[in-house]
């Protein structure tokens, strides 16, 4: 049973369950959720075209060790997939990649606390996308990350063959349309 059941919240926020107690997601911005969005569009496309295992929104809880959170966006691979299809619930299973959307009053600490529970509980990449500086970072493991600016291209460990610019995530494309005529 999830530990979420044993508190009363406001429904119209999401939280997370860290350390045995419930904490609130603040509110996304616009900027923070066109990132996720757009993001998410693009891996989500790629992950069902190449029939690579299951892409899941910020609404989708994770068990990760005795925490239960909420990665801006999951991806578990088929093979991790049961027989049986998704759970009705939470995942009882760490997603093998989690992406996290930065927002700005996002702690330096709780950022870097929720990396090492996730490669703890069994994430194999982490990305930390950063709307303010226009940054990917990828944790490949605890000690290992690459960080991506605009003109980089987006290449996952998780994702075989998956490639996006990573400048293309920080701005719609009718914005980057305009600017160019």
């Amino acid at each position: 049973m999830a530990v979420a059941t044993e508190f009363a919240f406001d429904t119209e926020r999401e939280f997370e369950v860290v350390n045995g107690k419930p904490e609130v997601k603040d509110m996304a911005g616009a900027r923070h959720g066109g990132v996720t969005a757009r993001l998410l569009i693009k891996v989500g496309a790629f992950i069902e075209d190449n029939f690579l295992g299951g892409v899941y929104t910020p609404d989708t809880t994770f068990l990760i060790g005795a925490n239960e959170r909420l990665p801006d966006i999951g991806f578990v691979s088929a093979d991790r997939i049961p027989e049986d299809g998704e759970p009705e619930s939470l995942w009882t299973i760490a997603p093998d990649l989690a992406v996290e959307v930065i927002s700005p009053n996002d702690a330096w600490e709780k950022v870097s606390k929720k990396v090492a529970n996730y490669f703890a509980a069994g994430v194999r990449e982490i990305w930390l996308v950063s709307p303010e500086q226009q940054t990917i970072t990828i944790h490949h493991s605890p000690t290992n990350t690459t960080i991506l600016t605009a003109n980089d291209d987006l290449t996952s460990e998780q994702l075989p063959g998956f490639r996006c610019r990573v400048g293309e995530i920080f701005q719609p494309s009718i914005l980057r349309q305009k600017m160019r005529g």
